[in-house]
């Protein structure tokens, strides 16, 4: 029986790649992580990145924060939720930690910052860690989760024009061949999922698998990571809905904010390697994003098609808007929108891979 990652080469797509691989160079991230170390600071320094995480390796199996839930998993349980960080707190330590590793790298230039991110990564890729195959729907989650957020902060090292990586090609190639085994995974793990249980999820593991495939150079790896893109744009109805996260009830509108970021962000990479997304669908990317930036103007028309009040609780965490930055580098953002994002700015949030505005507006970042 062949898996799902086998069967992103049937002829046809075979062709198209191999097409695609003529006619593009190598892939690429948008042009803000081409950016160069800040500046390189020398003297006196103790590293204060700690010890490393241990390697997660065992079952993904972790208790789900809605346990207990009804079938709109709205409603947090508090004991399950607290057993969740506690089975998952070194996965988790490790993507935060590797994130801010990254950006002081990025600002500072210390070596030692740089050698406190590849020996953490280094370490869980030597015990091939995440990549069990005993999960249930809440570890493969976490493991796609965690690629994502890591991938997308090595991928800052890997394109700065200041090459830091230069040094430390055999640590660069286990890393990154970890991550290509994991992102494999994650295809196998949200492949071919049906219509109705497609949601949030499939575009995080899709997001997961576009950073791997930029840090990896894995022409198949983008293009399923587009696929799953192509899905979720075509989930998104005339009125800039999602069916499945209006499902979420109370937390309808934070469900379709917490959509965007993924799909942005995969646009924004699509974009810069000549695939242009953002008429997919008659622009279903940018008719979402302003039924959310309606929504928490006035969540009147999400309490009606959700039929509960919103729980607004998620939308005053400003992080959570960090798609703004990737979303307003591919459409032109009213003045109005581009007020409140510099508002909120600057954008940090460990699973897009650190300072997004450093990335997009790096007049804003810091």
């Amino acid at each position: 029986m062949h898996s799902p990652f086998t069967r992103l080469f049937t002829p046809a797509l075979l062709g198209l790649a191999l097409f695609a691989g003529a006619a593009d160079a190598a892939l690429r991230p948008p042009l803000g992580y081409f950016a160069p170390v800040e500046t390189f600071k020398t003297g006196d320094y103790t590293s204060d990145c700690g010890a490393i995480p241990a390697p997660y390796t065992g079952a993904l199996q972790f208790r789900s924060k809605y346990e207990g839930s009804d079938k709109a998993r709205a409603t947090l349980n508090s004991q399950s939720q607290k057993a969740f960080r506690d089975s998952t707190a070194n996965i988790t330590t490790l993507e935060r930690g590797v994130s801010k590793q990254v950006m002081q790298f990025m600002r500072d230039g210390r070596p030692e910052q740089l050698q406190c991110t590849l020996d953490w990564l280094t370490a869980w890729a030597g015990a091939d860690a995440l990549m069990s195959k005993d999960f249930n729907h809440t570890g493969k989650s976490m493991r796609k989760w965690a690629l994502g957020s890591m991938a997308s902060a090595y991928i800052r090292l890997k394109f700065s024009e200041s090459r830091p990586l230069a040094r430390h090609e055999p640590q660069a190639r286990q890393i990154e061949a970890w991550f290509a085994n994991m992102a494999e995974q994650v295809v196998r793990d949200w492949d071919n999922l049906p219509l109705e249980k497609t949601n949030n999820h499939s575009y995080w593991a899709a997001w997961s698998v576009m950073a791997s495939a930029i840090a990896t150079d894995r022409r198949d790896l983008f293009d399923w990571a587009v696929k799953q893109y192509k899905v979720g744009a075509n989930q998104v109805d005339a009125q800039g809905y999602l069916p499945n996260e209006l499902k979420r009830q109370q937390r309808a509108l934070a469900y379709h904010n917490y959509a965007l970021p993924p799909l942005a962000m995969i646009a924004s990479f699509a974009q810069a390697n000549g695939v242009d997304l953002r008429n997919e669908n008659h622009d279903a990317l940018k008719r979402l994003g302003e039924r959310v930036l309606a929504g928490v103007q006035d969540a009147d028309d999400f309490q009606a098609r959700s039929g509960k009040k919103q729980d607004l609780s998620d939308l005053k965490v400003e992080a959570k808007f960090a798609w703004l930055e990737p979303f307003c580098s591919l459409y032109t953002c009213a003045p109005d929108v581009l007020a409140r994002k510099r508002q909120m700015q600057p954008f940090k949030t460990f699973r897009l891979g650190g300072d997004l505005t450093q990335v997009y507006d790096p007049r804003k970042g810091t």
